[in-house]
């Protein structure tokens, strides 16, 4: 099988998960990495055996069939759009772009190219989430009437040593954490149809404590903090999402979905393995471990695994897609769904109305076990 080749735009942190994680995948094959720190790309290239390249010339390169698109956020719409004028395929880090229009106008580029985009988030493809589908699928608990979601913290000034721009318009724990979250849940309840929402800036200020040149700087906050949400889905479940960088403490659990015949408890959305609970008519919690299955097993971070990282899933599914005419899981239609509840849910944040979304069938198909494995046998 002719693997896909990959060109990597944006060699900072998140770029070495991926890169590890390509070996995992025979369907596809890194090639050359670009960014605008030439050094950073040389660096990234020297420890995986790449090509070093100013990003016209990977845009240009005759064995690149797919951008891997990793810069910041404010970038991914320039890159994208440039790589699929260049005719490459795209796989985005998420968000899919900064704005739904934006991500509107990759969308519809990709399809007009003939050209496949995909997105970040892929967690929901890990073992976890597919365990999750397939109990859904499966009629376990029944019709979902109600739900939870929940990513609550003390935001990033502990450990980041540049944390400001997480605090800023674009940033926010909706958008910076929100993808995984609802993709997951686009994944298992189908598309969303209305959001609701309460927001508030829980400090004004924010102080830098983690070590490096910036500890002991104020910055002061400018977009919410904390995130009180509605969404109600096109099959009539509504789920609570709640979103916040201003708690110390708290023992909610990521997500809980409740139906007709049962409720069904999913771990943190940000990994890909860890336990599913299942309780069938009010018995006890079943729980479900996925820690020794496939992309379920803990291997980050790799000095001390604790959790399942296997970024660049989704990547290796694209490539599939394009070897066999199926659907994309992790696809920009997805994404760019998930984008217009996030920036819905943001607006109604802001205005306290209601906000309709615009009509999506978005749905990924079910990832199984055995088409799983394929993937990592190609």
């Amino acid at each position: 099988m002719k693997r896909l080749g990959i060109g990597v735009i944006g060699c900072g942190n998140i770029a070495s998960t991926y890169l590890r994680n390509a070996a995992l995948f025979p369907g596809v094959e890194l090639r050359a990495c670009a960014d605008m720190q030439p050094e950073a790309a040389q660096r990234r290239a020297s420890e995986y055996g790449l090509r070093a390249l100013g990003v016209d010339a990977l845009l240009a390169a005759e064995d690149v069939d797919l951008v891997l698109n990793l810069t910041v956020p404010n970038a991914h719409f320039d890159v994208s759009m440039a790589a699929l004028s260049a005719g490459k395929h795209v796989f985005t880090e998420k968000p899919l772009a900064a704005t739904a229009a934006k991500g509107r106008r990759l969308v519809a580029e990709a399809k007009q190219r003939n050209l496949a985009i995909g997105s970040a988030p892929d967690t929901f493809l890990g073992a976890a989430g597919r365990l999750a589908r397939r109990l859904m699928d499966d009629g376990a608990i029944g019709r979902v009437v109600a739900g939870t979601a929940f990513m609550m913290g003390r935001g990033m000034e502990h450990w980041h040593p540049s944390p400001q721009f997480y605090y800023q318009p674009g940033g926010g724990p909706v958008l910076d954490m929100g993808p995984y979250y609802v993709t997951m849940l686009v994944n298992l309840l189908g598309p969303a149809k209305r959001v609701m929402a309460l927001s508030t800036i829980g400090q004004a200020e924010r102080l830098i404590t983690a070590p490096g040149p910036n500890s002991g700087t104020p910055f002061p906050v400018g977009t919410p903090t904390t995130i009180m949400a509605l969404i109600e889905f096109a099959s009539g479940a509504c789920v609570t999402l709640g979103m916040s960088w201003d708690v110390f403490r708290h023992s909610n659990h990521p997500i809980e979905l409740h139906g007709t015949e049962g409720s069904l408890r999913l771990p943190d959305p940000d990994t890909f393995g860890d336990t599913v609970g299942l309780s069938r008519r009010g018995d006890p919690w079943q729980e479900l471990p996925t820690a020794e299955t496939l992309h379920g097993r803990a291997n980050w971070p790799y000095d001390a695994p604790d959790r399942a990282n296997y970024r660049m899933l989704g990547v290796a599914d694209l490539a599939r897609s394009l070897r066999d005419g199926t659907p994309v899981r992790a696809s920009g239609e997805l994404a760019l769904h998930v984008l217009e509840i996030l920036e819905g849910i943001l607006s109604a944040g802001v205005s306290g109305s209601a906000v309709t979304l615009p009509e999506s069938g978005v749905c990924p198909t079910s990832l199984s076990e055995a088409e799983a494995a394929a993937l990592q046998n190609a």
